[in-house]
């Protein structure tokens, strides 16, 4: 069976594959337009991904392509629906990556505190500047809200208790009972229930997946209800947040972000491209969307891939399926929908 990788791949998982029999070819300068290409060349059954986007276009002319395997746990650079209406399973890697992603955001609230990345900036153009950046009110004691509690989202509680934080979580799916058993506070599951608890922290730190029901969950009712001065961390996707109403927050009312991912970043793993929340004094950190760039994460991402690969090459069916609904009518068989419980965080 022949494997495509349209991205960086371990070379531990490459090996593993070809010792199940599979023909691979890795070739991470893969895009979108030259995917069909490729596809076409190599005619692989198998497609894997992580940043490349596999839009309908590629989908419709995929050929002899049967499943499409994000290596990671969002899949919002795939075309799920296109994917389904040809018969191709779209499977994904949930809560390999969590703990990574999980660091970076404490990365970026800690720098939202402390404000590493701008004090690195003036030393390296000659300032010293003790008496501004002396300022820092320290996490101990803040209370932090989570927004999305899937495995990424619980690794951040854990990471945000040591650092001896007060912890609410809020998610469509939160009850009285889970919150408990996460121990943390009971942040609600409505969207009222969403502004009351931020309304009520001192940073906020997002990790829903990207779907069309948290398209602008951060949008203007959610930052006028953040307190002022409160600090804001997405690890997510970015079109999880309205920009502008964000950007509108950290010039009003003292909103400190930290960022990983933005509404229109590039497709292209290298680009010249600036974002327009950069040239704001409050944006105290911005990074490449690189929360699951970790060795850690990346192993345990490519043996899940592998798993995968292995499911399908064995039995023909797919496992943590992600368009299982879109597949149900052409009669395929799915092991399991787990994907469904991961938040999007790299």
């Amino acid at each position: 069976m022949k494997v495509l990788i349209a991205d960086q791949f371990e070379a531990s998982a490459c090996e593993a594959l070809e010792r199940m029999g599979c023909e691979i070819r890795v070739d991470p300068a893969l895009g979108p337009e030259t995917l069909v290409e490729a596809i076409a060349a190599f005619e692989p059954a198998v497609l894997i991904v992580r940043s490349t986007k596999v839009p309908k276009a590629v989908i419709d002319q995929a050929g002899p392509v049967r499943l499409i395997i994000r290596a990671g746990a969002g899949y919002d650079n795939i075309d799920i629906s296109a994917a389904g209406a040809r018969s191709i399973g779209v499977c994904n890697c949930p809560g390999m990556n969590g703990v990574a992603v999980a660091e970076l955001t404490m990365a970026h609230l800690l720098n939202c505190d402390r404000r590493v990345a701008s004090q690195t900036a003036e030393l390296r153009a000659g300032h010293w500047n003790k008496q501004e950046y002396s300022k820092a009110r320290g996490l101990k004691g803040l209370r932090l809200g989570i927004v999305g509690v899937g495995s990424i989202g619980r690794a951040v509680i854990s990471r945000a208790k040591a650092f001896e934080m007060g912890v609410a979580a809020w998610s469509r799916s939160m009850t009285p009972e889970r919150a408990k058993s996460l121990g943390v506070e009971f942040g609600g599951s409505t969207r009222q229930d969403l502004l009351k608890m931020v309304s009520g922290c001192d940073a906020v730190s997002i990790h829903v997946a990207s779907t069309p029901d948290t398209k602008d969950l951060c949008d203007q009712a959610f930052f006028d209800a953040m307190t002022e001065g409160a600090y804001f961390v997405n690890t997510s996707r970015g079109s999880v947040v309205d920009e502008k109403a964000l950007a509108a927050a950290i010039q009003a009312k003292g909103i400190r972000a930290g960022l990983d991912v933005y509404r229109d970043q590039p497709a292209e793993k290298k680009a010249e491209w600036r974002p327009g929340l950069a040239d704001l004094e409050g944006v105290a950190s911005m990074s490449h969307h690189v929360g699951a760039s970790t060795d850690q994460a990346q192993t345990a991402v490519g043996v899940e891939a592998v798993r995968l690969v292995e499911v399908f090459k064995t039995s023909g069916r797919y496992e943590n399926c992600v368009n299982e609904d879109e597949l149900a009518g052409a009669g395929v068989d799915v092991v399991s929908r787990a994907g469904q419980s991961a938040a999007a965080g790299g």
